[in-house]
């Protein structure tokens, strides 16, 4: 499986367990409102002041995440996508110059 397809995964999961959470804390909310426990607007400000904070969390949570992966990454060598570039751009000269060299000893 692919790592990008591996974190895919597992920060959708972290979605899905928000949006359960998000379900089961208005359910609670319309339940406590029905009793008369809370007011409607009380319940709305509650929900909203969870699912901020949630937001938030998970916000912090994703670069967490992507900290460790990155981590993970150069601790088993992998080379960021600029080192390649960087290569790339090397390899490329290196080939210009050995072509130049060709050319001139043709002459």
């Amino acid at each position: 499986m692919n790592s990008n397809d591996w974190l895919r995964q597992f920060l959708m999961i972290g979605v899905g367990t928000t949006s359960l959470v998000a379900e089961k804390l208005r359910e609670v909310t319309e339940e406590w409102v029905k009793e008369g426990k809370i007011r409607p607007e009380q319940a709305s400000a509650f929900v909203d002041d969870l699912m901020n904070q949630l937001k938030s969390e998970q916000g912090n949570f994703e670069k967490q995440m992507e900290v460790q992966m990155r981590n993970m990454l150069q601790d088993l060598g992998v080379p960021r996508q600029s080192e390649v570039d960087e290569l790339r751009g090397r390899i490329d000269r290196l080939e210009r110059q050995v072509r130049d060299l060709e050319n001139k000893l043709w002459r």
